[in-house]
């Protein structure tokens, strides 16, 4: 009984942080460039009664053995990449990634993070910078004068100029992608730092050789939170909490039956 009591315990404590990141995605389900993460649980170690496979005579062996698990553990809450609903705007800046990549953008620490979120905006100096500030790279500016900017797929960025016909090229945005995107490190912001899970970062020009997505300028992308989806996640978590909140008075009703045992 006093296994029942830890493993329940366990379990609530598994869908209590399963009901937080679902909290998480709902609160985040029109954040730009969001991407919704999937809890995942693992069992704990498992006390071994009888051996699986352990000699029951002389020629006979145990075929399943005995063993008693301890509960569960979260073991990761893994973020998904699929592509979200894109969203046409009035900003010529706002930039959506047709399929794989990131855009580097440079923090005020002076390393690079990496983003979903095409929300692109000008500053005092005419670069192309995020919503914090944080400026795109390569970095691209755009003087003040300039006239329907234009950004091609391939992330080609040209303007131009009062009294001019011929467009002039500002520069070339480039994208990055990474062999395991899910081991990347969320740092809040929309921002994402590359780990050893993640490997290094290709970087290349939308749609080139390095297979990653293209641009497509005027819009941006939601997130990919499924609102059906997340409230059935809550449904399931809220049901599995109150099945081991049922064990635990279970366990504890059994053991008010063994102290009664004397009277």
């Amino acid at each position: 009984m006093i296994r029942a009591l830890y493993s329940a315990a366990s379990g609530m404590n598994a869908q209590q942080m399963n009901v937080d990141n679902i909290a998480n995605n709902l609160a985040n389900a029109n954040t730009t460039g969001y991407k919704s993460r999937r809890a995942q649980f693992q069992d704990l170690l498992y006390q071994t009664v009888v051996q699986p496979g352990s000699a029951a005579g002389q020629q006979s062996v145990v075929p399943s053995g005995l063993q008693l698990g301890l509960g569960t553990k979260p073991s990761a809450n893994e973020v998904i990449f699929t592509q979200g609903n894109f969203s046409e705007t009035d900003n010529p800046l706002d930039l959506v990634i047709q399929g794989n990549g990131f855009f580097q953008v440079l923090r005020p620490t002076g390393d690079i993070a990496y983003t979903r979120d095409g929300s692109f905006q000008l500053n005092s100096t005419g670069s192309i910078v995020t919503s914090n500030g944080d400026l795109l790279q390569p970095q691209i500016a755009i003087p003040a004068n300039a006239q329907s900017v234009t950004i091609a797929t391939d992330g080609t960025v040209t303007y131009t100029q009062p009294g001019q016909t011929a467009t002039q090229k500002a520069g070339q945005i480039q994208i990055a992608g990474f062999q395991n995107p899910a081991g990347l490190n969320s740092l809040g912001q929309n921002l994402y730092q590359p780990t050893d899970a993640s490997g290094t970062p290709t970087v290349d020009n939308p749609g080139g050789q390095a297979g990653l997505g293209t641009l497509l300028q005027g819009y941006t992308e939601q997130s990919n939170v499924s609102i059906v989806q997340e409230f059935i996640n809550l449904i399931v978590a809220q049901r599995a909490y109150e099945a081991n909140s049922k064990v635990v008075k279970a366990a504890d009703d059994m053991y008010q039956q063994v102290n009664n045992l004397k009277q």
